[in-house]
């Protein structure tokens, strides 16, 4: 008994010892991984600022949306065939997209008239939909209330990110323009979406229900990482803001003694980048759904309908990345003719998709679909910030956003309705593209040779 006893203790000492190593060593892979993501949100400036705070927000926003889109697509998109499938679809975006579509161009100016509970404001964000996801989890399974659950989610992540966008600019560190740090943004959101979806995928084995319940637990900790920004998101002082006309008439009288700077009044660079962009939001709303549909009913390639999906999905995701850091490197390098350029790129992207109808087709418009549209919205970002007074830029990129997701909705409900035929799909999308081209490539290529020049700040 006493030999026995004392081969277990002998062996028991190295299984700890080597159980030790292993966890010390995933503590220092934790630690140096955690290291690694604050210097790369702290960098140049972004940490005493404040902007690694809101870059870290992102993130934790961008994660709890993942887990609510995993939820919803088993159960919307997964769970029955495709027939249903698309009605259900449909219905979703009859009771979630129509009314978002109606509010969303409300919530900007609506939070334009609260600048001094941004931070509040987000944190409230976050807490409806950490109520709203812990709800859905028993409407999973299909029942009506998820619809209007969903909208719920909708209207309070598209007013986070109104918000958000209004407080990037008085959190930007001297070393980072604002383009630069719109990219830091996007690309913080795809990487934790990245991290996210085989965390949701995990925990939707346990059940329909979990990704709901992880997301409860994302945005209650993002309500409380809200207030851990620095006191100057919740001030406007010198802010006013932006209007379509100089003289709006639904300004108040003293308001209108002044003549406010508008979208309009700055040069025509902003108004005509704004279209272009619109075009190749509503080609990425309609790719979406189009391909998603599309794809599940016939796969290209001989693939599974699962993997044709993973490698759309892949594309678009790492075409946006991409995007991301082209466009951020070539902010400064005639965006006028960055936007125009795009928009050739991905019209001849969706040409070349429906005449050569396949895997490399489709996935090369995914890919350039995601690249050009990353490129074109930094592009637009660089222009709002050379070219709009300092007085109105931050409600100016917060009423950019939401016009762009309306593009988005509306993109998306064409795919919807749109028959399964990848040439009829990829060619309503170019039709898109080329629209948008013809309207704004002369303005933007003559803006571009003559110079926009900076306006006064009002």
């Amino acid at each position: 008994m006493h030999l026995v006893g004392t081969v277990r203790m002998s062996g028991a000492g190295p299984m700890r010892r080597a159980g030790r190593s292993v966890a010390h060593s995933a503590a220092r892979a934790g630690r140096g991984a955690g290291s690694l993501v604050r210097r790369m949100t702290h960098a140049q400036g972004a940490g005493e600022t404040g902007l690694a705070k809101l870059l870290e927000l992102q993130a934790v926003s961008s994660a709890g949306d993942m887990m609510i889109t995993i939820a919803l697509a088993s159960t919307v998109f997964f769970s029955v065939p495709t027939g249903q499938a698309r009605d259900r679809v449909a219905l979703y975006l009859l009771v979630t997209m129509a009314p978002f579509t109606l509010l969303a161009p409300v919530i900007g100016p609506l939070l334009d008239r609260v600048p001094h509970g941004r931070r509040a404001a987000m944190a409230a964000s976050m807490m409806a939909r950490a109520v709203l996801a812990w709800s859905m989890a028993s409407s999973v399974g299909g029942g009506l209330a998820l619809y209007p659950e969903a909208l719920g989610v909708l209207v309070a992540s598209k007013a986070n990110g109104v918000v958000r966008s209004a407080v990037v600019p008085r959190l930007l560190p001297q070393r980072i323009s604002l383009v630069k740090a719109n990219s830091r943004m996007t690309l913080a959101g795809l990487l934790s979406t990245a991290a996210a979806a085989p965390i949701g995928g995990l925990l939707h084995v346990i059940g329909p229900g979990w990704p709901l319940y992880g997301a409860f637990v994302i945005y209650a900790l993002g309500s409380l990482l809200c207030f851990s920004l620095p006191h100057t998101v919740d001030s406007a002082k010198g802010e006013r803001r932006a209007v379509l006309h100089a003289d709006d008439e639904s300004a108040p009288p003293v308001e209108k003694t002044i003549r406010r700077p508008g979208l309009r009044t700055v040069g025509a660079s902003v108004l005509y980048a704004l279209q272009a962009n619109c075009a190749l939001r509503g080609l990425s709303g309609l790719l979406t759904f189009f391909l998603a549909f599309t794809l599940r009913e016939h796969p290209v390639g001989g693939l599974t309908p699962a993997l044709s999906l993973g490698l759309v999905a892949v594309a678009a995701g790492g075409g946006n990345a991409l995007g991301n850091v082209l466009g951020s490197w070539l902010r400064s390098r005639a965006p006028e003719v960055i936007i125009t350029t795009v928009q050739l790129i991905a019209l001849g992207s969706l040409i070349f998709g429906a005449v050569v109808y396949g895997v490399v087709g489709v996935v090369l418009a995914a890919g350039l679909t995601g690249l050009t549209q990353a490129m074109g919205k930094l592009s637009l970002d660089a222009l709002i910030q050379r070219d709009v007074p300092e007085a109105v830029r931050t409600s100016a990129f917060a009423r950019s956003e939401t016009v762009l997701q309306l593009a988005w909705v509306i993109g998306g409900g064409l795919g919807i309705v749109l028959p399964l035929n990848g040439l009829v799909g990829l060619g309503a999308g170019a039709a898109i593209v080329a629209a948008g081209a013809a309207l704004t490539g002369r303005g933007l290529l003559a803006a571009a040779r003559h110079g926009t020049p900076h306006p006064r700040a009002a």
